[in-house]
């Protein structure tokens, strides 16, 4: 069984489908005119708007809670292994990736906050809500949300919590049962508080976690400053096969630099899609603008240390074209980092690593809740019943599979897991395309504001845009609200 789960997950992760997500995001780049250059000045000033409201979390934690999922062991063990399999020069091209990656975040969160609802008292959306309002096709949104459900709540948390034990485990010596435990106490507290906890503990917590690890990256960069341009050299000469020892793996950078690019910031996955329509703005464009924000973020400063602190102290081995041993018996992984941190401050690399893994895959644990939940809700329908009595039971056993994971060997869970994000690739990339032209009308509006000098506000009737109810509700609620002289939020 497992080796039919591995070959699926080779099918559906072939060459040409990761290519894609470059390919598109360079047609959703010259399709905005590049709106994530042209347009940086204002992902930065809204990305730090804090505003929320009863129903919806702000800016700020919205990105949080993005970064919170996209930030993982994949910013780790996921660049520790393009570097093994594709050399240094995979680091090139991941940020290539994440240059055009950021274009397809930006069509696809514009799109999330377009056709998102008020369930409940809380905003939700994500693809499973495009596809049905923006296509029509509501069993094409169900297949979606089945898929998220399936992947972010089960097999993809089991791997999270077995990281956390095993790093725990090999730092501290704390027994993985132990771990276990913890993580479902940490983890009951925030998914039984709802949305608002997880964005609250996603607020607080990825900040930390990110600058903590920025901090040691440039004090290794600091103690190996004379290395530096040698550092940007090795990347660039070998991303084009200039190098010498690394001349013949072009190929092997580029496929493998994309690959891990995406499986970092995830643009074009549809995973990201949820904590983008959870936000309060006053138009979809602001937050499309942040969450593409998000994945330079998470490839150009939290991927980049991960590689400098690899490269600078050669704690790292190419297999292939180029064989370099630097680091024999060591598999790609967070080991890696764990040296090059113990080259400048001996013993501590393995509690660094364990702590800085703890935070990474807990605030994606937390956020793979949101996901699972908001697919839930989606498909139970919106009945305020039939959410209570269907999300306990879907609580107590993730809560269970976080425990589990801990314990036991998650290698069939990260194929499954694969299988399962691929799949909401396929789906959301098609589904993205075909919405593309919504997306792109917004984004004008948006711009067409700012020129005007106004704070943009979304009206999707003057724009012709159908079934973005929660926008027409608003706009009606504004309307009313002006005649009385109140604000609506």
């Amino acid at each position: 069984m497992s080796a039919f789960i591995d070959w699926l997950s080779g099918a559906v992760w072939n060459q040409y489908f990761i290519f894609s997500f470059l390919v598109i995001g360079l047609f959703f780049s010259i399709m905005t005119r590049f709106v994530q250059v042209t347009h940086l000045k204002d992902m930065i000033k809204l990305m730090f708007v804090r505003r929320s409201s009863e129903s919806g979390v702000s800016s700020f934690q919205a990105i949080s809670m993005s970064l919170g999922s996209r930030i993982g062991t994949g910013n780790v063990a996921g660049v520790a292994t393009a570097i093994t399999l594709g050399g240094p020069g995979a680091v090139f091209w991941m940020w290539v990736m994440s240059f055009f990656g950021a274009a397809t975040s930006f069509i696809e969160i514009t799109l999330s906050q377009v056709y998102k609802s008020k369930v409940n008292g809380e905003l939700r959306g994500g693809t499973p809500y495009f596809i049905e309002k923006g296509l029509g096709f509501r069993k094409l949104g169900i297949i979606f949300a089945i898929l998220t459900t399936l992947a972010t709540g089960f097999f993809l948390m089991n791997i999270q919590s077995n990281t956390i034990a095993a790093s725990m485990e090999g730092a501290f010596g704390i027994p993985p049962y132990v771990i276990g435990i913890i993580l479902v106490l940490l983890m009951g507290l925030c998914v039984f508080g709802g949305v608002k906890r997880i964005a609250k503990t996603a607020e607080y917590l990825v900040p930390f976690m990110a600058i903590g690890y920025i901090i040691v990256c440039i004090i290794i960069l600091g103690l190996n400053f004379r290395a530096i341009p040698d550092l940007f050299s090795l990347i660039i000469s070998s991303a084009f096969g200039a190098e010498a020892t690394f001349g013949g793996m072009i190929g092997a950078a580029i496929s493998w630099g994309v690959q891990r690019g995406f499986f970092s910031n995830a643009a074009g996955a549809g995973s990201e899609t949820y904590e983008g329509a959870a936000a309060e703005v006053s138009h979809p464009a602001k937050q499309g603008l942040v969450q593409a924000l998000a994945v330079y973020v998470d490839t150009w400063i939290i991927c980049s240390a991960t590689a400098f602190m690899i490269l600078i102290t050669g704690m790292y081995n190419v297999e292939g074209a180029a064989s370099v041993v630097n680091v024999p018996g060591v598999e790609a992984g967070s080991v890696n980092v764990q040296l090059a941190v113990d080259t400048v401050l001996p013993g501590i690399g393995s509690a660094f690593m364990a702590i800085a893994l703890f935070f990474f895959c807990f605030t994606t644990m937390i956020t793979y809740y949101y996901k699972t939940e908001s697919s839930a809700t989606y498909i139970i329908g919106h009945s305020n019943k039939k959410e209570k009595l269907f999300l306990f039971p879907l609580r107590i056993g993730i809560l269970i599979f976080a425990f589990v994971g801990a314990i036991v060997s998650a290698s069939t869970a990260w194929a499954m897991g694969d299988i399962g994000l691929g799949s909401m690739a396929y789906l959301n990339l098609i589904s993205t395309l075909l919405l593309s032209g919504v997306a792109l009308k917004v984004l004008k509006d948006y711009k067409e504001q700012k020129k005007a000098g106004k704070d943009p506000v979304f009206d999707p009737v003057k724009l012709g845009i159908k079934n973005a109810d929660y926008w027409e509700t608003r706009q009606e609620e504004s309307s009313r609200s002006s005649k009385s002289g109140t604000k609506v939020i």
